[in-house]
C-alpha cells in the first residue's frame, strides 16, 4: 500500500475513507472482499497513482467489475501481487531447468548402460577369439562406443554448467525479491515484517549468548499537522530525511525499521539501555537542529522533532512484552513535552 494511503489510514480520516470505499463499492455493485477493499482504498486515497488512474478508466468504461479484473489489477499494481508473480516466474524457470537436467542425466545414464553392455560383449568376444580381424572389430566398436559416451558426458557437463549458472542467477534474484519484500519502499529501511522477524531472532540470540538487548521506538512529533499543512509529498520527504538519519546512526548490527506511518523502531543487539539512550539522543539532536526546506518551492518548513522510548530486555522476555515497554516509554516522552528520549528502565524503577 502506498505511503500516502498508509498515512491516511493511521489518522482520523481513515474511517471516512473506509466508509467512502464501502459506499462506492456498493454503488457499483461490487462485493467488499479484502482485495476489492484494498483496491478501492488505493483509488480513493490516491486517485492520481497508477492504480487509481487504471481504476478510474475501468470503472468509467462501464465494464462490470469482476473478480478476474480485481485479480488482474492486484497482480499488476499491488506490491504483494507483483511479489507473488515474481516468485511464480522464478519457480517456473527453476522447474524447467530441473526438468532439462533430469532429461540430460537420464540420457547419460542410458548411454553409460549401453557402453557397459558394449564392454561386456567385447570381453566375451575377446575370450572366444584371437583372430586379428576380430580383434580389430572389437577395438573399433569400443572406440566408437567410447566416443559416444565422451560426447554424452561432455553434453551433460555443459548442461549442468548452464543450469548451475541459471540456478545461481535465480537464487540471487529470489534473494533480491526477498530483500524487497522486507524493505520499506519509501525509506529503504526494513519494513514491519522484517522487523518482527529480526526482533524474534534478536531475543533468541540474546538468551543464547546471555547478552543484553535493547529496543527503541521513535515517532515524528505532530506529523499529521505537518502533513495537513504541507501535503503528503512533503511529508514523504520528511520521512525519508528522518529515516536517513536513523539508518546512518543505526548501522549493522543494529536493525532500523519503519514500524508504521511515522513510527520507527531500532533493535540494538548486545547493547544496554545506557548506550542506546545516548544513540537515540544523537538521532534526536541531529534531526531537531536542522531547518528543513520544501524541495519543490524552497519554502522553509522549520525544524522537525522526534520523541523516543527505549526498553532493555529482561532475560527470557518476549519480543511483544519488550515492544510494549518501549511503547510506554515513547508515550511518556509524548506526554511530557515531546522532542525527548525516555528510558523505560527508569520508568520501571519509578513504578
Amino acid at each position: 500500500m502506498s505511503t500516502q494511503v498508509q498515512t491516511t489510514l493511521r489518522g482520523p480520516e481513515a474511517f471516512a475513507l473506509a466508509r467512502r470505499a464501502l459506499d462506492e463499492m456498493e454503488s457499483v455493485g461490487v462485493w467488499p472482499t479484502p482485495l476489492n477493499f484494498e483496491l478501492w482504498l488505493h483509488w480513493l486515497g490516491e486517485p492520481e497513482c497508477a492504480l487509481g488512474v487504471e481504476m478510474s478508466r475501468v470503472l468509467g468504461s462501464g465494464t462490470v467489475f469482476t473478480d478476474a479484473i480485481a485479480e488482474k489489477l492486484g497482480a499488476e499494481y499491488l506490491p504483494r501481487g507483483r511479489l507473488s508473480e515474481e516468485i511464480r516466474d522464478a519457480g517456473a524457470v527453476l522447474n524447467r531447468e530441473l526438468s532439462t537436467v533430469s532429461e540430460a542425466i537420464a540420457k547419460a545414464q542410458k548411454s553409460q548402460a549401453a557402453y557397459g553392455e558394449t564392454l561386456a560383449g567385447a570381453s566375451a568376444h575377446l575370450e572366444g577369439s584371437a583372430e586379428p580381424t576380430a580383434l580389430l572389430g572389437v577395438v573399433s566398436n569400443l572406440s566408437k562406443a567410447t566416443t559416444e559416451v565422451q560426447f554424452e558426458n561432455a553434453t551433460l557437463e555443459k548442461r549442468l554448467e548452464t543450469s548451475t549458472r541459471e540456478v545461481a542467477r535465480l537464487r540471487d534474484h529470489l534473494e533480491e525479491v526477498r530483500r524487497d519484500a522486507m524493505t520499506d519502499a519509501l525509506t529503504s529501511l526494513a519494513n514491519r515484517k522484517a522487523f518482527d522477524e529480526e526482533l524474534l531472532k534478536a531475543c533468541d540470540e540474546a538468551d543464547r549468548n546471555h547478552q543484553p538487548m535493547t529496543l527503541a521506538v521513535l515517532d515524528i512529533d505532530h506529523f499529521k499537522r505537518f502533513n495537513d499543512t504541507w501535503g503528503h509529498q512533503t511529508g514523504d520527504q520528511v520521512l525519508r530525511y528522518v529515516a536517513s538519519v536513523i539508518g546512518r546512526i543505526s548501522r549493522a548490527p543494529r536493525i532500523a525499521a519503519r514500524y508504521g506511518g511515522e513510527e520507527f523502531a531500532i533493535i540494538f543487539p548486545s547493547e544496554n539501555a545506557f548506550v542506546v539512550e545516548k544513540a537515540l539522543n544523537q538521532i534526536r539532536e541531529e534531526i531537531g537542529t536542522r531547518a528543513l526546506r520544501r524541495r519543490s518551492t524552497n519554502d522553509e518548513l522549520g525544524a522537525v522533532t522526534i520523541s523516543a522510548g527505549l526498553a532493555e530486555r529482561h532475560p527470557g522476555e518476549t519480543g511483544s512484552s519488550l515492544l510494549d515497554r518501549a511503547d510506554k516509554a515513547l508515550y511518556a516522552s509524548k506526554r511530557t513535552g515531546r522532542d525527548k528520549v525516555t528510558n523505560g528502565e527508569r520508568l520501571d524503577q519509578a513504578a
